[in-house]
């Protein structure tokens, strides 16, 4: 979920400096990386799952068994490719 702050002057005068610093073009010397994180849950069935016939939906259960959690970490550097 995005929290926004309040937006005062210098809010947005840091938000303009990173939208101008995507705005420039590529430079191999001074790449412009993304970082992300995420948390999930890993879970597993519970049951082993129905086959699938043809026309017919997949069907999931409502239950699971929770095999932890992991954190996910993304770079990207979008310019370079």
């Amino acid at each position: 979920m995005w929290c926004v702050g309040r937006l005062t002057e210098e809010y947005r005068q840091r938000m303009y400096d990173l939208l101008d610093l995507y705005a420039r073009p590529f430079r191999s010397r001074e790449p412009v990386v993304c970082l992300d994180e995420k948390s999930k849950q890993l879970l597993k069935d519970s049951r082993q799952p129905l086959p699938i016939k043809p026309g017919t939906p997949v069907r999931l259960d409502y239950e699971y068994v929770r095999g932890g959690t992991c954190n996910l970490f993304v770079a990207v550097e979008p310019k370079g490719g």
